[in-house]
């Protein structure tokens, strides 16, 4: 207990440290990209203030300083107008795109809503320019690494994320694998008494029917134990008639249910053969049976029906119970998951396994509407 309890507050503390240190980078990005900003504007306003010396020199003066200055820009997109705003000058755009009309407009567009204009004053005129500017390619980048940032985060953590899940799955695989063989060896030497105690019954003369009754079921016994002995081993399928294997398991429950439950078995090809392990593929169909009395409250109708195609053995179980609800028609196959009071939340899933991934078939809930009834499906290569 002590030991879940510190795993949950390491946890805790490294979700709380990883935003903490998510935070930190997100903010020192927007800080330097403020700063960027800021010399950026520093870089444009002393652009400005070349732009009008111009105006203010005589014509004979040395421009080379201002002249320079208004060389070094080659990296901030930028647009002059006059007072009318009209476009009059533009530098460090697209040479291709600027041949479009509507091109230069947009950009000015753009550069409006990004930065406050810079203005020119010209002495001799007694004129205004207007200098509009947008961020440079690189501070256009900066903006955008924060969001590339989380999202390499997030895919960090969703690999961390699935790689411990997937640990956790496969532990509690072998924690399962595990019980179900320790299970099965645990009814083995109670079996062995019981064949021993069925042949003393027999010396002693018993009735018959009792013994063969008692010998079934000890038969019974030992089919669970070699299902369970199977768990977390790849199962050897064998070519069987799939409507004698279904017939076999589906008459067993029949003969040991209630009276109330009608039970109807329904084939027209009594030898339809497929690629099968037979006690695992027994054990699905007894699964489904049973969920379709338990749903039932072990009084309504059962209905097996075993179909064909040319590739395919499809086998349909249906009931009058009271039906799976939609929202969890997706749910009702995942481990843990039951609506029973006292259901451990196997069966399905177990099903599921048996048939999908040993048998590369599919099992899904065909039809159910809530108060009259469930239809599953079984398909199989044939």
């Amino acid at each position: 207990m002590a030991s879940h309890k510190n795993s949950q507050i390491i946890r805790w503390a490294v979700i709380i440290a990883s935003f903490f240190i998510v935070a930190l980078i997100l903010w020192n990005t927007y800080d330097f990209f403020q700063k960027f900003k800021s010399e950026e504007r520093a870089k444009m306003e002393i652009l400005a203030g070349a732009y009008e010396r111009f105006s203010t020199l005589d014509l004979n003066a040395d421009f080379s300083l201002e002249d320079k200055i208004i060389g070094k820009n080659n990296n901030i997109p930028m647009i002059i107008t006059n007072e009318k705003d009209s476009i009059t000058e533009w530098a460090n755009l697209d040479e291709l795109k600027t041949i479009k009309p509507d091109y230069l407009t947009k950009q000015l567009t753009i550069m409006k809503s990004q930065n406050a204009p810079l203005i020119v004053s010209h002495t001799r005129g007694n004129t205004q320019q207007f200098i509009y500017y947008r961020d440079s390619d690189l501070l256009t980048k900066l903006k955008y690494y924060p969001v590339a940032l989380i999202l390499i985060l997030i895919l960090f953590a969703s690999v961390i994320y699935l790689f411990f899940k997937s640990n956790k799955v496969a532990d509690q695989n072998k924690l399962w694998t595990g019980m179900a063989r320790e299970t099965a060896h645990q009814i083995g030497t109670p079996l062995s008494s019981l064949l021993g105690w069925i042949e003393i019954l027999r010396l002693e003369n018993t009735d018959e029917t009792t013994v063969q009754e008692i010998e079934n079921d000890v038969q019974r016994l030992n089919t669970i134990a070699e299902r369970f002995s199977k768990i977390g081993s790849i199962p050897v399928l064998k070519k069987h008639n799939i409507v004698e294997a279904t017939s076999n398991s589906f008459n067993y429950l029949k003969s040991r249910s209630s009276k109330q439950v009608a039970f109807n078995f329904k084939t027209a090809n009594p030898e339809i053969y497929s690629n099968i392990n037979l006690q695992l593929f027994s054990w699905v169909i007894e699964n489904l049976v049973k969920n379709a009395i338990d749903a039932m409250e072990g009084k309504g109708k059962i209905a097996l029906s075993i179909i064909e195609d040319d590739k395919h053995v499809k086998i349909k179980i249906s009931d009058t119970g009271k039906g799976i609800p939609k929202n969890i028609q997706q749910k009702i196959f995942s481990p843990g998951f039951t609506t029973k009071k006292r259901g451990w939340g196997l069966g399905l899933s177990l099903a599921k396994r048996i048939i999908e991934d040993y048998h590369n078939g599919k099992i899904s809930v065909s039809k159910s509407e809530l108060g009259k009834g469930t239809t599953f499906l079984i398909a199989l290569r044939k």
